[in-house]
């Protein structure tokens, strides 16, 4: 017996019986690490583990039943568990890290678990640099409201229940398929979506060749029989591997599936979905953003592919809300509308900032963003200044270093003298809340995957507050 069969069996064994231990999680409080928390401590299983800050994912943990510590010590950390879960963002100078392997314990990595845990399930697994999280939340609400039932492994909180998992009698499970370590390709897809294949973690990839080269390799994942749903006009798709493919885009004919007919009304959309010869007539979704239609023509593409009915499919949209801080609605009234969203690439802030010019065209767009990783921004700082130089107005944060140290020369700054001249600056998180109590933004997007979503209530507050 191979040791991944055996800690397969382990994993599908729990809850454990005495003796056998429990599982602990170094890093707990990563969206990805705390998935697999909460599914062992659903199972049954004592779940622990560190993590380096609270936050409110870890609060939530806590209030679940599982205890969580934010120092690095030794003494704190479980000894008796049957295996150890830990992030890749750890530093090797952990204590605990090294401890453990030190000391012969079993160490897994998220995306081992998260594989192990989905092997004999029906897997349907989205991956994409970004569009991947609503999408497989919106797959994952499609499966459960109408009734269909899944396993969820979601990258994100899913506005509907408040959680990034659920489970199910029914033998299906919708994952996020994160390209970050290449974790991806430790899932086995019967059905797989990618959404976009821009440039990104090229401090793990190297070059765009490479991440690209990964993604190919996700698709010889796929199981025999298994369907591959991508998007329209991604870069060396015909190296994509499998025989089953449907491509899908907003509106391109030349696509398997597309939207039709679309209306802007009040900041959401109306619009007939057309997957091959089947059309869906006046889908009704209630979220901001023009990507987050071609999201939903995703979705609706899986779900067709299983046979869900037409009007389950519609209702299932037209209640879908969304993701926490993708394109998330703070605030949205005649005065003031305010969007959270985790867009940390350029891409993805220029489908956030364009899609919220569109829905409010008559409101000046004010965007504070807070770089993501040293090195994200010195790889894409030209596209970028390109992409924050859509709004009228920007403040920068300094940048989140999140597992980097600093490199030199690398900064806000930096970011801000490639800009266009505009209304631009860099503030810390005090001043930043002075500048919005004196100007009340009409509209306001706060952007970014560190600490950001901390300044979102604060500014929510401002805004409420005359």
């Amino acid at each position: 017996m191979n040791n991944n069969t055996k800690i397969e069996e382990i994993i599908k064994s729990a809850p454990f019986t005495e003796g056998e231990g429990s599982v602990y999680f170094l890093g707990i409080g990563g969206i990805g690490m705390s998935v697999l928390a909460r599914f062992f401590k659903s199972r049954g299983t004592k779940v622990s583990g560190y993590d380096k800050t609270p936050t409110l994912l870890t609060a939530q943990l806590e209030s679940e039943g599982i205890p969580v510590h934010f120092e690095d010590n030794i003494e704190l950390a479980d000894k008796n568990a049957a295996f150890i879960v830990y992030t890749p963002a750890l530093p090797q100078d952990h204590k605990e890290l090294n401890f453990f392997k030190q000391n012969d314990f079993t160490l897994l990595k998220r995306s081992e678990v998260l594989g192990l845990i989905t092997h004999g399930f029906y897997n349907i697994c989205v991956a994409g640099t970004h569009g991947k999280t609503t999408t497989s939340a919106m797959i994952a609400h499609m499966l459960r409201h109408s009734g269909y039932g899944c396993n969820a492994f979601l990258g994100g909180i899913a506005a509907n229940y408040e959680t990034n998992f659920w489970n199910s009698e029914n033998n299906v499970s919708v994952t996020e398929a994160d390209e970050y370590d290449r974790s991806f390709l430790k899932l086995s897809p019967d059905v797989a979506v990618i959404t976009s294949m821009d440039a990104d973690h090229l401090d793990i990839y190297g070059t765009e060749e490479n991440m690209q080269d990964a993604f190919i390799s996700f698709t010889g994942k796929i199981k025999s029989r298994g369907l591959l749903i991508n998007k329209y006009g991604l870069q060396r798709a015909k190296e994509f591997k499998g025989d089953n493919k449907t491509v899908y885009s907003l509106v391109n004919k030349e696509a398997d599936a597309r939207a039709e007919n679309i209306e802007t009304r009040n900041g959401y959309y109306s619009f007939d979905a057309i997957v091959k010869e089947n059309t869906i007539k006046d889908v009704q979704l209630f979220m901001g953003g023009r990507h987050n239609i071609e999201n939903t023509i995703a979705c609706i593409t899986v779900a067709k592919h299983l046979n869900i009915s037409d009007d389950k499919i519609k209702d299932a949209v037209a209640t879908f809300k969304g993701v926490k801080r993708r394109f998330e609605y703070v605030l949205h009234s005649n005065e003031h509308v305010m969007i959270d969203d985790y867009a940390h690439h350029p891409e993805e802030l220029r489908a956030l900032i364009t899609s919220a010019k569109e829905l409010f065209p008559e409101k000046k767009c004010t965007v504070i963003f807070q770089p993501h990783l040293f090195s994200r921004t010195q790889d894409l700082a030209k596209e970028f200044s390109l992409v924050l130089g859509l709004a009228d107005e920007i403040i920068l944060l300094p940048i989140y270093p999140a597992r980097e140290k600093p490199i030199e020369g690398v900064n806000s700054e930096m970011l801000l003298e490639q800009m266009r001249p505009m209304n631009k600056k860099v503030m810390n998180k005090k001043d930043l809340l002075m500048e919005i109590k004196q100007s009340k933004p009409a509209l306001l997007i706060v952007a970014g995957a560190g600490d950001i979503d901390t300044m979102v209530e604060p500014l929510k507050e401002i805004l409420i507050n005359r």
